[in-house]
């Protein structure tokens, strides 16, 4: 007599068909939370649909578009089983890219890879990629998410997105529009932002021997909430700003540092000194600093050291923009100006040292 076998299946090889349904059933009231006018559909079908008549009011609209994730943050997430933040990051990461140029967030789409599928697991994500596009003022249109087992552990993740913006030709911004004598403004950011984890991680957790559930006096909470703290989502602040105040150009402070990207939108005869003095980092930064010896031109070159976003405004807009700015409750302060270029070989330089 032979022994029955059983044939192989798409679930016998990791991946749970109707575990995916469940997260798509979940995510569906937070993705609604999200729609704009302009979407047609809803969720489920195989391309996310949005209205380019809307765009028939612009004399010659220039879509822009961006794509990013949140590096190894999402280690932090896992290890403190809290979904529902990482999110607001993934928005913050490009949406913010896409207005530096001037461009409103129309729509943005999402991409979750998992190990394995935990419907209420992807749908905290999706709750915080929707929060955050509701901060950002953007449409979840669709997304994707794929079950990877054998590749992923059962808990591991990782998260992407890319967000489509439009902007008018003659209000795009940037480094065209800067002049000499230009203020260069300052927005705090929310602490790390998504940038630098894997220095942050190996500092903290390999060198210092660290734990996520340390209370930290100067945080004022545990060591995993001050790193889990979400990226602050400038979109609509910006957009703000540009319709009180003439605005120059942006810049986003991500990865790089704030040197290298306020010189990405620097002109070549130009130059941009920022004076360290005018603010203090906050204790986050000083933490990695000293838990791992990290040099400051080190830490200047992979951590945004509490500035998220920068402005270039004439002088004559300052005050205007300041206030524009205090209102929204962004805490911002002019930091620096624009100059010949001279001697400077760099776009951007920092100068001075940090308020204590």
């Amino acid at each position: 007599m032979t022994e029955k076998t059983t044939g192989a299946s798409y679930a016998a090889a990791g991946v749970d068909i109707e575990a995916g349904d469940r997260a798509v059933e979940l995510m569906k009231e937070w993705v609604k939370k999200t729609q704009r006018p302009e979407v047609l559909g809803g969720l489920g079908g195989f391309a996310g649909l949005f209205d380019a008549s809307a765009l028939k009011r612009y004399e010659r609209p220039l879509l822009a578009s961006a794509t990013d994730g949140v590096g190894t943050k999402v280690d932090i997430a896992r290890q403190m089983g809290v979904y529902d933040t990482i999110g607001h990051d993934l928005v913050a990461m490009v949406m913010d890219d896409i207005v530096v140029c001037g461009a409103e967030p129309l729509f943005m789409t999402d991409y979750i890879c998992v190990g394995k599928v935990h419907p209420e697991r992807v749908a905290q994500i999706v709750k915080g990629i929707a929060e955050g596009c509701v901060l950002a003022g953007c449409a979840l249109v669709g997304g994707e998410t794929a079950e990877h087992p054998g590749l992923l552990g059962p808990d591991d993740f990782d998260v992407a997105g890319a967000g489509t913006g439009v902007v008018e030709y003659d209000r795009l911004l940037g480094a065209d529009r800067i002049r000499t004598g230009d203020a260069v403004i300052a927005m705090a950011s929310s602490g790390l932002h998504s940038n630098g984890y894997s220095l942050v991680r190996h500092v903290l957790f390999d060198r210092a021997g660290m734990s996520l559930d340390r209370h930290v006096e100067e945080f004022g909470r545990t060591l995993g909430e001050e790193l889990l703290e979400p990226t602050k989502i400038y979109s609509l602040d910006c957009l703000a700003l540009t319709r009180t105040a003439e605005v120059h150009a942006y810049s986003h402070i991500t990865g790089g540092g704030l040197a290298a990207n306020l010189a990405r939108v620097i002109p070549d005869h130009l130059h941009a000194t920022v004076d360290r003095s005018t603010w203090a980092p906050g204790a986050v930064f000083d933490l990695v600093g000293k838990a791992g010896r990290v040099e400051q031109l080190e830490l200047e070159k992979t951590l945004n050291m509490g500035v998220g976003m920068m402005a270039v405004v004439p002088q004559e807009s300052v005050d205007v923009a300041l206030t524009a700015l205090a209102d929204r409750g962004v805490d911002s302060w002019v930091a620096g100006e624009i100059l010949d270029r001279g001697d400077h070989t760099e776009g951007a330089t920092l100068t001075g040292s940090y308020a204590s």
